[in-house]
């Protein structure tokens, strides 16, 4: 099985990962025309990049101006794009009198990396899985402003960023502890967050009782990607996600018109998709770094084999670069 890659010369560009449910989807857009192509674990998938980078606009909106952008950026917009785009969302603080509920939630990522966050109650834990949240609560739910001042409050008191770079989260993400450890930190953190109740949390905001719910097993992160007999098999009890799937130890650093990325879909989290290549490596894929681009799919007739990497990687957790192929 493939994954679809859209033909290129249609005008088609891909919008990167998306989590509306439970399974990846990469996102495809051309003007206002929006499409899906729903992603499986054990599925090749694999593209060329063709021409310049674009900028994806803002909103919904193409960009007037059709600016190319660079291919490190994991924004994908212009200076310009990227302001509209900030200044419509929740994180501007500019949609004070929003009527939807939202929910705090607590989430991790990894050993000693979590967060505090808010998202929509009717997104569900869509944001979470957008952002490869390893393990996660629900703390409260409320009003906009009462979710941000909690939010506010908890990151002041518990000593806890906003934000959690990609690259940190990468670097453990085939190192995990086992479930046990893992629901523990979750528990721990939100024991922490609701001894602060009455003391600066507004009293609109509702809390929500403990519920950890982990994602290793949405994300294919407990399955070993080097047998593809074996692709749907779960792990044997009590092994770890360290077991059972290999630490990826490559990522993409950027495309380049003509590179060529393609291998076996084995796991994804957030906007990374992690592909087993032919050495028997995995290399990460950060999908926003395809945004913009023109891809045409690859298959053996145009030269390529279900496994080539033919653009600049990255080691992960060293930061040293390298060359295409390997």
């Amino acid at each position: 099985m493939t994954c679809a890659v859209r033909e290129s010369g249609g005008g088609w560009r891909c919008a990167g990962v998306r989590w509306p449910r439970e399974v990846p989807e990469l996102g495809w857009g051309r003007g206002g025309d929006r499409r899906v192509s729903v992603l499986a674990y054990g599925a090749g998938l694999g593209f060329r990049a063709v021409g310049e980078r674009h900028c994806v606009g803002a909103r919904g909106n193409v960009c007037p101006l059709g600016a190319v952008v660079p291919g490190r950026s994991t924004g994908g917009r212009c200076a310009e794009c990227a302001r509209l785009d900030r200044a419509h969302s929740v994180a501007a603080d500019t949609m004070a009198d929003d009527p939807r509920t939202y929910r705090v939630y607590l989430a991790w990522f990894g050993p000693g990396m979590v967060k505090v966050g808010i998202t929509g109650e009717e997104r569900g834990a869509a944001r979470l899985r957008e952002q490869g949240a390893v393990a996660f609560s629900w703390l409260g739910r409320g009003p906009l402003m009462a979710a941000r001042r909690t939010e506010e409050v908890l990151r002041a008191a518990l000593g806890v960023p906003d934000r959690i770079p990609y690259a940190k989260k990468r670097a453990v993400r085939g190192q995990l502890p086992g479930p046990e450890e893992r629901a523990g930190a979750v528990a721990e953190l939100y024991a922490r967050a609701a001894a602060l109740e009455g003391r600066g949390w507004p009293e609109s905001l509702e809390r929500l009782p403990l519920e950890v719910v982990d994602q290793v097993g949405v994300f294919g992160l407990d399955r070993a990607p080097d047998a593809d007999a074996d692709a749907d098999a779960d792990p044997a009890p009590g092994r770890s996600v360290r077991e059972s799937a290999p630490a990826p130890v490559r990522a993409v650093r950027e495309l380049v018109d003509g590179g060529v990325v393609a291998g076996r879909l084995v796991a994804a989290a957030g906007p990374d998709l992690h592909l087993a290549v032919a050495d028997g490596g995995v290399v990460v894929l950060d999908t926003r770094l395809i945004t913009g681009w023109d891809l045409t799919a690859v298959t053996r007739a145009t030269g390529v084999t279900g496994s080539d990497v033919r653009v600049p990687l990255i080691d992960i957790g060293g930061g040293g670069v390298q060359g295409g192929l390997f």
